[in-house]
């Protein structure tokens, strides 16, 4: 009798009543049961169908690798291409496939021709990987300018918006002037206002590339052809559950004619003035011979979020889950969280770690090396870690296999038909519990003064 994932019958586990959100959907996914897994913002979580899916995908390869790669592979790679642009509002061929956000990032800054003058915005909270490709390309020959706009959070969406349409005005002019904007920053997490970021920046004549690596499967209703972003790119493997590695990167059709190649540079590759639409595409289609199972999963990855309730339900769980799980989770460690009213929360929430500041404690490969393993090896548990404006927080990521519980009972309304859900075991609390611990060993070991809680008493008011 086979088990696990080779029982799994792709043709016919949609046409079954599908689990309920919480740890029934947990024998769905591949998650040790001995884990507690907050930090699905990372890496994602692939559900088991779909990794089926790219097994079975797998092995018709293997079976006659040139009829896959000359002739059958191609129809389906446009047709995951269709199913991802109707999701996010584009144009079927203003959507490519690449194997990761920062390979979309590279693409895009490294096809614009920069000049002496030109000048690359981004942000303190901009993703490291970024971060750093912008000031590459200002360290080489001919040395745009690297400009920073520093955003400590919590911030309101008025207060961004007022400090970029500053930051943006006083670029210096430039043939090329490009902000990388967040569309939910990874750390600390929050929801940012880009759409309205992108307005600011076509008023101004700068170019808007839009880090969206968290947006797709958590922000709902994308239309990028409403929003009119210049770049926009999101990895597929974190939060639409799409097997491990792949991305979407969104190149309008008034744009394309920046984006002179692929990378790496594709057989397909032709000048601007001899180039086709179909050969551009056909670029990031074969840039070599990959992997093309992680693309050619979106269509089981997409049947399986409509299965369990579709992206209106998903996100709504996952949403309130973050908000609940967030403050059990400052309860437990006597601190708080980022965002109490949940205005720059979508599925991820930030909550303060009950450590000394990093004037203190800094931040230390040792130290992180150090939480790491407690937290991962020893507790079997991990939610993101990092410091922020001077203070230490952590990034717990809600998913449809967590649970929460709280003192008081909390209901989840507007799912399922209206159905209320109880949920009563926390994934949260064993999370907090861990934390207390790895925290209390740090001052202790690291011989620091007392941390003093910010609790609000007043938030436990009945």
């Amino acid at each position: 009798m086979t088990t696990g994932i080779d029982a799994i019958d792709t043709k016919t586990i949609f046409t079954q009543p599908p689990p309920k959100f919480g740890h029934d959907l947990l024998k769905h996914f591949a998650i040790d049961p001995d884990y507690i897994n907050l930090n699905h913002g990372s890496y994602g979580s692939t559900p088991l169908v779909v990794l089926k899916a790219a097994q079975d995908l797998l092995l018709e390869i293997e079976s006659n690798p040139d009829l896959f790669h000359r002739l059958t592979m191609s129809p389906r790679v446009i047709s995951a291409r269709e199913q991802i642009a109707k999701f996010i509002g584009a144009k079927t061929d203003e959507v490519v496939f690449t194997g990761n956000a920062s390979m979309a990032m590279s693409t895009v800054l490294r096809n614009i021709e920069w000049e002496e003058d030109d000048s690359i915005l981004i942000t303190n909270t901009t993703y490291p990987s970024f971060h750093r490709t912008a000031q590459y390309l200002s360290n080489v020959i001919p040395h745009p300018k690297f400009e920073v706009l520093t955003l400590n959070f919590p911030l309101t969406h008025e207060e961004i918006l007022t400090r970029f349409r500053e930051k943006v005005r006083s670029l210096p002019p430039g043939k090329h002037r490009v902000a990388v904007i967040d569309a939910i920053v990874s750390g600390p997490a929050v929801l940012m206002p880009w759409e309205r970021m992108v307005k600011i920046c076509a008023e101004e004549g700068v170019l808007s590339v839009i880090d969206a690596a968290h947006a797709i499967g958590q922000q709902v209703g994308l239309d990028l052809t409403e929003a009119k972003p210049d770049f926009w790119f999101s990895n597929l493997h974190k939060w639409l559950y799409v097997k491990r590695t792949c991305a979407v990167l969104y190149i309008p059709e008034r744009n394309r004619h920046i984006i002179k190649s692929s990378i790496p540079t594709s057989y397909a590759y032709r000048p601007l003035e001899e180039r086709t639409v179909a050969s551009f595409v056909e670029q990031f289609a074969w840039t070599s011979t990959i992997d093309f199972t992680p693309p050619l999963s979106i269509p089981t990855a997409l049947a399986f979020r409509e299965w369990i309730g579709g992206e209106e339900c998903i996100n709504s769980y996952c949403h309130t889950l973050a908000l609940d799980g967030g403050r059990r989770l400052a309860e437990i460690l006597k601190t708080r969280v980022m965002d109490p009213q949940g205005d720059l929360t979508m599925n991820m929430v930030n909550v303060r770690l009950p450590l000394p500041g990093t004037d203190v404690l800094p931040f230390t490969l040792e130290l992180n090396l150090k939480i790491q393993n407690r937290l991962l090896r020893d507790f079997k548990v991990y939610s993101a870690h990092f410091p922020h404006n001077g203070v230490w927080w952590t990034r717990c990521s809600a998913q449809t296999y967590s649970e929460v519980s709280l003192v008081r009972a909390i209901k989840l309304h507007a799912l399922f038909a209206g159905d209320s859900i109880c949920l009563e075991i926390s994934d949260f609390e064993k999370v907090g519990e861990a934390w207390l611990q790895v925290c209390e060993e740090i001052v202790k070991e690291y011989n620091l003064p007392p941390y003093h809680s910010e609790l609000d008493l007043s938030s436990h008011q009945t």
